[in-house]
């Protein structure tokens, strides 16, 4: 019986032994899936943190190149073709991003292009700050010589407006002036002698007689002398075919004539003949030369 008994007993501890054996498989399994499946879980949140890092670090490569256009700068041909080229790499990562299709290897791959970029993006913008240095330097030297002309300019407009001054002074300076200036009235013979008169109803031409300043600047030369004269009503007595200009106007002319002047003493006479009759009143002469007055006087005719 106690044998028996024995054996029964043995037979209920290897079932407990079994069961025991069978839970901790279980458990054991249990245990192994969901160590899987938290990993898998932390591998995928992993993934999609990375992701979604990386879409946050190609905008702010994109945000970064949009800056540098701001500058409005002329980039050449090189740093176009880099830009274009770094903005389709953008487009791309983008584009995988969003489809959200990223394995590991896609994950390892892009993180190394974002690398790449970034570096780019640095030494692109540090070209970019390069050149709007050398654009604010050339502007500066620019507005520099643009100062520069307009200063000059304005100096060698002073220059010539003085250099006018005094060539004009000059020219008035070295302008004739007729001394002694005299009027006297003649009657002229059918022998051809002149007979100073006093009445109009006698005189028949006006003799101007004149000597001239002795002046050092005037020129040795031939000088061209215009004769106004205006009858006691005011009227000039001119052709209106005979112009000059004197004292910065066009004038027409009584008579001219050539004087050889030589810096000396010598006496010059200009006769007018009058086609018409002379009335009473005073007669008005201006005399002129080289664009000036030269003198003037007045005779009176009874």
């Amino acid at each position: 019986m106690s044998n028996q008994n024995d054996t029964v007993n043995r037979g209920d501890r290897n079932k407990i032994y079994f069961l025991i054996v069978v839970i901790a498989a279980l458990l054991g399994t249990n245990l192994y899936l969901y160590i899987k499946d938290e990993q898998q879980n932390g591998r995928f949140v992993s993934i999609n943190t990375e992701k979604d890092r990386l879409q946050l670090e190609v905008e702010k490569i994109e945000v970064e190149l949009d800056k540098a256009n701001e500058l409005n700068l002329v980039l050449t041909g090189k740093l176009q073709e880099e830009q274009q080229s770094a903005r389709q790499k953008i487009a791309e990562l983008k584009l995988a991003l969003q489809k959200g299709t990223l394995t590991q290897a896609n994950l390892t791959a892009a993180q190394k292009e974002v690398r790449e970029l970034r570096q780019f993006v640095s030494t692109h913008n540090e070209q970019i700050l390069r050149l709007e240095q050398e654009n604010l330097f050339l502007k500066t030297q620019r507005d520099s010589l643009k100062q520069s002309v307009s200063t000059e300019r304005f100096k060698t407009n002073e220059l010539e407006k003085k250099n006018a001054e005094l060539n004009a002074k000059v020219k008035t300076s070295a302008a004739l002036k007729a001394n002694n200036v005299l009027i006297t009235a003649y009657k002229v013979k059918s022998s051809g002698k002149n007979v100073e008169v006093t009445r109009a109803s006698t005189a028949k031409k006006l003799s101007v007689k004149f000597t001239i300043v002795p002046n050092q600047l005037a020129e040795k030369n031939n000088h061209t002398v215009y004769l106004r004269i205006f009858d006691p009503v005011g009227n000039l007595i001119a052709n209106e075919r005979n112009m000059f200009e004197a004292d910065g106007q066009e004038m027409q002319y009584t008579s001219s004539t050539s004087i050889a002047y030589s810096g000396d003493d010598t006496a010059y006479v200009m006769d007018w003949i009058n086609p018409n009759p002379f009335i009473k009143g005073d007669y008005s002469i201006i005399l002129y030369t080289d664009g000036f007055t030269m003198g003037k006087a007045s005779i009176t005719l009874r």
